[in-house]
């Protein structure tokens, strides 16, 4: 995991408290996403950690992850945040091409630490 992937996964860790995080350290299955969760609901999902800077708004992702998130559109979520503020967005697995193509304008599922938490206690 990256540096500022690193620095994400402690902001997740501290903010969203109602989910169960286990965090994938994996080099032989390229693609796998960063956290793999489960929720009070008994739902497991996964979430691919995203840093991108401000000047680009530009989503970069592997063609495995892509390929991943493809295979596996329902219960796989992308976080991705910005240097700008209200800064971390959330995004399903099915809207990885719109990400790879037009991140910039793209609606996210959730908006902020709160509003994410919430989404993702409700799966």
């Amino acid at each position: 995991m990256a540096r500022n992937e690193a620095k994400l996964w402690q902001e997740v860790k501290k903010n969203i408290k109602g989910i169960s995080f286990t965090r994938i350290e994996n080099s032989t299955s390229f693609g796998t996403p960063d956290l793999l969760c489960y929720n009070k609901n008994n739902t497991f999902f996964t979430i691919e950690l995203k840093v991108i800077n401000s000047d680009n708004h530009k989503v970069k992702f592997s063609p495995h992850q892509i390929s991943f998130h493809v295979r596996h559109p329902i219960n796989s979520f992308i976080m991705v945040k910005t240097l700008d503020p209200l800064a971390v967005k959330l995004y399903e697995g099915k809207q990885i091409m719109s990400l790879v193509s037009r991140s910039e304008n793209l609606e996210p599922v959730s908006l902020g630490f709160v509003d994410i938490s919430l989404c993702l206690e409700k799966l």
